[in-house]
């Protein structure tokens, strides 16, 4: 795949489901990962001769989709913030960042139990967050997030051990709530 404007179209059907996937993993909303997503394509679209293929094309998108994927969530969270202190809004349901969680790939069955981790995850530090959602959900290599990431793939690997150590302890006494319940 070449990186000229021209091939923009074929740049989109080979990404896009990486890149809303990416954005999903973040978000858990449809339409929040459908925005991110055409927010991403833009970017490219508009610094495409910024690309110096210093690191493979998909390591910038992913770079790119992250980086928008976070600054999205903490643009939700002022918003949350300003809605506590009595700013309304007209939309309440963005403000509250209700997730629809229509996660690809996460049976019917599992979706309760699938909402409680990537709440869990969403509390995790951004570091770990990423380094958590691309090796575990998106099964990417140590060295392939070590590049996306720019971190040594010793650092890569300890965050990924530290968010899977803060998960287990931020989900024992969930999911011991959950069996309770049922």
């Amino acid at each position: 795949m070449n990186s000229s404007p021209e091939s923009f179209p074929e740049l989109y059907a080979h990404f896009k489901s990486l890149v809303y996937n990416v954005a999903l993993s973040y978000v858990q909303n449809k339409e929040d990962a459908e925005e991110i997503t055409q927010d991403v394509f833009i970017k490219l679209f508009q610094s495409f001769t910024d690309f110096k293929q210093e690191s493979t094309l998909k390591t910038w998108i992913y770079r790119i989709t992250i980086n928008r994927s976070l600054d999205f969530l903490k643009h939700k969270k002022s918003q949350k913030r300003f809605f506590i202190f009595g700013k309304r809004s007209e939309n309440e349901f963005e403000i509250q960042n209700i997730s629809t969680f229509e996660h690809p790939g996460i049976l019917l069955e599992n979706k309760e139990k699938s909402k409680v981790l990537f709440e869990a995850i969403n509390k995790l530090n951004e570091n770990q967050q990423t380094a958590f959602i691309l090796s575990k959900i998106d099964g990417l290599s140590n060295p392939e997030i070590s590049t996306i990431m720019e971190l040594s793939i010793s650092s890569v690997e300890s965050l990924v051990f530290r968010a899977k150590d803060n998960l287990k302890k931020k989900l024992e006494n969930k999911f011991e709530e959950y069996h309770k319940k049922k």
